[in-house]
């Protein structure tokens, strides 16, 4: 599965810069619940009952869950999480310590086993990359605010 203009591997670059937003440290898959209800509801204050931005954030909280669980189950350890705003778009980035392992997209699976998050994603975002942040792989998406 490629959509048009999709890569089969995530572009090597650094994040745009971003403002102040939300950070995690996440150690399991059992605190995205709780960490996609904290994210929801400070999307909900930020974008303040605009309708055509609710459906934008609930975009958000999927890109954001499924780079999470990536991480979390591929990326071993060390997951730092965080949504911060740009002038235009949310910039989801997570870091792992998977630094030797860049994202790649399934390729010739059957899309009932899983692992299509990736495409969905860059079909989502305005723009995605990673990049190597010391010892750990960042993972960013880049997902519109209006």
């Amino acid at each position: 599965m490629t959509g048009e203009g999709i890569s089969l591997a995530w572009p090597s670059s650094p994040p745009p810069p971003a403002e102040a937003g939300w950070e995690w440290a996440l150690s399991s898959v059992a605190e995205l619940p709780k960490v996609r209800a904290q994210l929801r509801r400070g999307l909900a204050e930020e974008s303040g009952g605009d309708r055509a931005a609710a459906e934008l954030d609930e975009a958000v909280v999927l890109a954001f869950d499924e780079m999470a669980s990536n991480a979390l189950r591929h990326g071993g350890g060390g997951v730092l999480a965080r949504v911060q705003r740009t002038p235009q778009a949310w910039l989801i980035e997570v870091r792992d310590s998977a630094a030797q392992r860049p994202p790649q997209p399934a390729v010739g699976r059957d899309p009932s086993l899983g692992g299509l998050g990736l495409y969905l994603i860059a079909e989502m975002a305005v723009a995605h990359g990673w990049h190597l942040t010391g010892d750990q792989k960042s993972v960013w998406a880049l997902l519109p605010r209006r």
